[in-house]
């Protein structure tokens, strides 16, 4: 089952603003290279929306993010809570979930249908810890 990432405006509004106003100002100047890079970065960025999503098939969760790849077997996964940190991430929004599993190793993600996706896991794993405060799992 693949589960698709959450994008948050909190994280869309600040790209478009930044990336926007740098390439107007680099077409405005007539600072082709500059724009070139622009045009480059924004290519990045926007294969990174959409080839940000989580795949659960069989015991394995397969986070992809752009070109990285994560692997994890759910029967591995401790706990999950909620999580609104900054830091990079293969998650496009804010509204996030943070997997704990082997040791102190965790990967945060975002999915659009947190309820199904949290179910989807405790079903291969119904050991799974929540320490949800937003998430309603009822």
């Amino acid at each position: 089952m693949v589960y698709k990432s959450k994008i948050g405006w909190e994280l869309v509004i600040p790209l478009i603003v930044v990336l926007g106003g740098c390439t107007g100002v680099m077409l405005y100047e007539g600072a082709w290279p500059g724009l070139l890079i622009m045009l480059v970065t924004m290519a990045f960025v926007a294969h990174l929306f959409f080839t940000t999503y989580y795949v659960v098939d069989g015991d394995n969760l397969f986070v992809r993010c752009g070109f990285s790849k994560q692997t994890v077997a759910i029967s591995s996964i401790r706990k999950i809570s909620d999580d609104s940190n900054w830091v990079s991430s293969p998650a496009l929004s804010l509204d996030r979930l943070e997997l704990f599993f082997t040791g102190y190793n965790s990967v945060v993600v975002s999915p659009k249908d947190k309820k199904s996706f949290i179910l989807h896991l405790l079903q291969i794993n119904n050991n799974i810890e929540l320490k949800l405060s937003k998430t309603s799992i009822t």
